[in-house]
């Protein structure tokens, strides 16, 4: 069986890491006057009767595929992908983004492939990129490494921060396109270390699709259906942003609240192949994205509208509901129709 920390990626460290910085700066939001607090998807500080949402992400060791792969086009998509995805979950529309990228030594053709998935991304969410910064650093960076920030904005009176989840709320999930740009290092060592397979051999559990094609497969960006969700009558409650962590994400809405995901589609043959390959069910669930990239939250009664709202983009399910539960669990039903908890 392969974990996610054998791979060289301890989920636990990370937190703890996390928070070791985290703590040290949780004074500085008093200098201004911040809505949401750390550990949220985005950050939300007020200005006038607006609010504010910023984040930054990177795209993480996907890059590695994309140079076995030489097509470095969807890591610009990702950039993308990762930050809008995130303002979203505070309610706020994405307007802007500026991107670092550092490299080892310039390659005008490769910064120009990364361009392109940029501008794709860019125009998928309808957002400006405004600058960035590209730096040389021959003695730090192998190769290069690409992050973005990004802004946007919300009314005071329309931030969705998770606050206002209920029990018996229904989660209505958002397909995904595949792994996104989450447990990639996981999902290399089990397809190219354990298995011994090529970027360009079938997937296992797919010959119609190779294994490089479904690693490099670009992440979902839900601009479009979300900012269409929020400007109609709809009662959100929760918007989460489903990346490393699995369904844990949720967790990251309300304090005291706990979910039950009984619901869920059929994982792609990707999940399925990971799994097959050695890597233990919990696991899946609690690294991959297993098929859902976003999750909203509604009122029972607005469940169906906001089904055939996002559907007008991408597919959508019920996958759940939440709960009271102040150990905030969260129990998943899996491929196997067993239940483990979160």
């Amino acid at each position: 069986m392969v974990t996610y920390s054998e791979s060289g990626v301890d989920i636990s460290l990370e937190e703890v890491t996390v928070s070791a910085l985290t703590s040290k700066l949780k004074e500085t939001l008093k200098f201004r006057e911040i809505i949401t607090e750390s550990g949220h998807f985005a950050a939300l500080v007020k200005l006038g009767d607006k609010g504010i949402a910023m984040s930054t992400d990177g795209v993480g060791s996907k890059i590695l595929v994309a140079e076995m792969m030489e097509d470095f086009s969807t890591v610009g998509i990702d950039c993308i992908a990762m930050v809008v995805n995130d303002i979203l979950c505070v309610g706020a529309e994405p307007i802007a983004m500026v991107d670092y990228l550092a490299v080892e030594k310039p390659d005008p053709e490769v910064a120009a492939q990364i361009a392109e998935g940029l501008l794709e991304g860019c125009k998928q969410a309808n957002i400006a990129m405004m600058g960035g910064e590209t730096a040389s650093l021959p003695e730090i960076i192998k190769n290069f490494d690409l992050a973005g920030t990004g802004i946007g904005i919300v009314d005071l009176d329309s931030v969705v921060t998770g606050k206002n989840i209920n029990e018996g709320d229904v989660l209505i999930g958002i397909e995904s396109s595949g792994i996104h740009s989450n447990g990639l290092s996981l999902a290399r060592k089990v397809f190219f270390d354990e298995a011994g397979l090529k970027v360009d051999d079938p997937l296992p559990d797919d010959p119609n699709t190779t294994v490089g094609e479904e690693l490099l497969r670009p992440t979902k960006i839900y601009v479009k259906p979300i900012v269409e969700l929020l400007k109609e009558d709809i009662d959100v409650h929760g918007l989460a942003h489903i990346t490393g962590g699995g369904f844990t994400n949720l967790k990251r809405l309300k304090k005291g609240a706990g979910y039950d995901i009984n619901s869920l589609p059929e994982p792609k043959p990707l999940f399925k192949s990971l799994h097959s390959l050695g890597v233990p069910l919990e696991e899946m669930y609690r690294v991959f994205n297993m098929g859902i990239g976003f999750v909203v939250i509604v009122n029972p009664e607005d469940a169906d509208a906001t089904v055939k709202i996002i559907e007008r983009y991408n597919k959508a399910y019920k996958i759940g509901y939440a709960l009271d539960d102040q150990e905030e669990k969260v129990n998943v039903k899996t491929l196997k129709d067993t239940i483990i908890q979160l």
